[in-house]
């Protein structure tokens, strides 16, 4: 194990232990590398990996602190591996969000907010504005796609999973515009696609969600170019 590593795994232990907790103030640097048995230096760039894996954020003159540890911050390095591999594997991304999202719509079934729906159904609304005009404005409409399934995903309950579904929805919303633009109806089929779902939530039938929730990505992954 390196020098580096030791630190990493020091500062994790530090954390999973309790001793230091979401916003604590990790210990001056001099005390920091003389308990980890490491040198300044080698303490400085195990700090520099755990603030890009989001684990610590360095103020400047303010010291060295534990972030909030939200599932989100933590899986933000994620969107990189997305990003780094989905040229080749994007089809293989969206399968794995579409089982994410079938499940988050199951769970969102049960436990949807009077305010979220509404809000959802503020979204779809203004889809079906915007498909009164031609040419549809795919940019406006990609917006209000993503915003409906954040909602989604939000409600589900599960920061974890609302976190990955953020992650992996991103990689495929330049699919879902070469689509809308090289594909006839893709915007009116998506849009009916949303107010099934919608529907199933509304009814609060978890069932019926997670089948419309699948049905619709499916029919967005079989539409998906190959280089997407």
């Amino acid at each position: 194990m390196s020098r580096t590593d030791e630190v990493v795994d020091g500062i994790r232990r530090m954390i999973t232990g309790g001793e230091l907790g979401p916003g604590d103030r990790l210990p001056v640097e001099k005390d920091l590398a003389e308990r980890l048995g490491v040198s300044r230096g080698s303490l400085r760039e195990g700090v520099r990996a755990l603030s890009i894996l989001g684990i610590l954020d360095t103020r400047q003159g303010a010291g060295t602190y534990v972030t909030s540890l939200d599932p989100s911050v933590l899986l933000a390095p994620l969107q990189l591996v997305v990003d780094l591999h989905g040229e080749t594997t994007g089809r293989a991304f969206h399968a794995v969000r579409r089982v994410l999202e079938t499940e988050a719509a199951g769970l969102a079934a049960r436990r949807i907010t009077p305010e979220a729906l509404a809000e959802a159904r503020s979204v779809l609304d203004d889809v079906s504005g915007m498909l009164t005009t031609s040419p549809v404005d795919h940019e406006r409409f990609m917006e209000a796609d993503v915003a409906f399934h954040r909602i989604v995903a939000a409600q589900a309950g599960n920061p974890v999973l609302e976190a990955l579904v953020e992650t992996l929805a991103g990689r495929t919303v330049r699919g879902r515009l070469w689509r809308g633009r090289h594909e006839p109806g893709a915007e009116a089929r998506t849009a009916a696609d949303h107010e099934a779902v919608w529907r199933a939530l509304a009814a609060g039938d978890a069932d019926a969600a997670r089948v419309r929730m699948a049905a619709h990505l499916l029919d967005v992954e079989q539409t998906l170019p190959d280089d997407v």
